[in-house]
Order: C-alpha cells, then sequence, then structure tokens
C-alpha cells in the first residue's frame, strides 16, 4: 500500500488534508507527523537558519526509514526547508504545500488573489510564483487568531471579507494559501463568484500524478 507522510507545523492543517485524502485517495495510507512549535519559532523570529533546516531533515528522514511513498509537508512558510529535504530525498516525491496550487493558479493565466491567515506565509509564497503572474495578496488580519480559539466561523468570515476585496481589486481566481483555509473554499466561492483553489485539493491531485494513480 502507499504510504504519505503528512508533516505538520500548524495543528489545524491535520484535518484538512486527512479528509481530503480520505476522500479522493482513499487507498493511501497516511503518516501524521505533527511538530507545532515550528511555526511557533518561526513566528518568533528564529527564521529558517540552519537549525530549523535540520530540524526539517530529521522530520523527513523519519518518515523514510518509516517506509514512506512520498512526503508532503502541510505548512506553506517553510519552503526552503522542503526544498532542501526534495533535494536530499530525490526522487522520492516531497511536495511543498503550496507549489501545486501555484502552479494550478499560474496555469488560469488569470490575476491571482492569494489570501493567507499567517503572514510569514505571504512572505514565503510570493516569490514562488512564475514571473509574469499577476498577484495579489492579503493577509486575514484575525483569522488564525480566531481559528486557535476555535471560532471557525470568524476565521471563515475574514477569509471571505480578503477575498471580496481581492475580487473587487480585478482578481479572476482566488487562492487560499494554507491547509487550515480549506474549509472556507465553498463559502469564498459562493460569496465572490470567482474560481477558489485550495493547497489541500492540489496537493492530493498532485501526489497522484507524481505516483502515477489514475485520479477518479
Amino acid at each position: 500500500m502507499t504510504r504519505i507522510a503528512l508533516i505538520h507545523a500548524l495543528v489545524h492543517s491535520l484535518v484538512p488534508i486527512n479528509e481530503a485524502l480520505a476522500r479522493d485517495w482513499p487507498q493511501a495510507s497516511r503518516m501524521n507527523l505533527m511538530d507545532d512549535s515550528l511555526s511557533v519559532d518561526l513566528a518568533a523570529g528564529g527564521g529558517l537558519d540552519a537549525a530549523m533546516h535540520e530540524r526539517f531533515q530529521r522530520l523527513a528522514q523519519y518518515a523514510v526509514e518509516c517506509g514512506s511513498n512520498a512526503i508532503l509537508f502541510t505548512c506553506s512558510a517553510f519552503g526552503p526547508c522542503i526544498e532542501a529535504v526534495a533535494r536530499k530525498h530525490a526522487p522520492l516525491p516531497v511536495l511543498k504545500p503550496n507549489e501545486a496550487m501555484i502552479a494550478d493558479a499560474a496555469a488560469t493565466g488569470l490575476r491571482v488573489g492569494l489570501v493567507a491567515t499567517f503572514g510569514p506565509t505571504l512572505d514565503s509564497m510570493r516569490p514562488e510564483f512564475p514571473a509574469g503572474v499577476e498577484l495579489d495578496c492579503v493577509l486575514a488580519e484575525g483569522a488564525l487568531a480566531a481559528l486557535n480559539e476555535d471560532d471557525t466561523q470568524r476565521h471563515d468570515d475574514l477569509i471571505v471579507q480578503a477575498a471580496m476585496e481581492l475580487a473587487g481589486r480585478g482578481c479572476g481566481v482566488i487562492a487560499l494559501a494554507q491547509f487550515s483555509m480549506a474549509r472556507a473554499r465553498s463559502q469564498v466561492a459562493a460569496q465572490t463568484g470567482l474560481p477558489v483553489m485550495t493547497t489541500v485539493d492540489s496537493a492530493v491531485a498532485a501526489l497522484k500524478r507524481r505516483l502515477g494513480v489514475a485520479s477518479s
């Protein structure tokens, strides 16, 4: 059986990706590794230094030693660390959480409205979009704090508010930057009338392609 290692830096990422895999790829076995101190340390200003890179290498090595056929990192603010893991373990598929969605959004040819709830995610993701893509970014201030307090309705409302701002500025597609935001997809689509992409759905589809699994 195919085993997918899911490595999380935010507890809120765990449920959305497991639900998506259970729905779209139930045959895959899932292995969840959680280290929520990664996001805490990054937000505190630790940066993506050598120590942070080493932590990612150790998490990935453990996943490989447990027989994983692919690794998906689920927090969008650690791009360079994940890229280093991918280089070390090639040709094993190692995916950043956002890379598949970025490719899907860029392929539309539309002005992309990117919404995040974690500030460092925007800093990390902006340079990952291909040159020539029109990109407009908004941080949904307070949404992550609301989610941490289990106020899911306020979390979703703040994301919708940010997406509406982007729609009003001429964006043709909305991209939700974090796995924890996937829960707001239908509400954003309904309120903006625009196509909405999530890192969750794009990542699952990309994993299946990389491992030669036909989409259902």
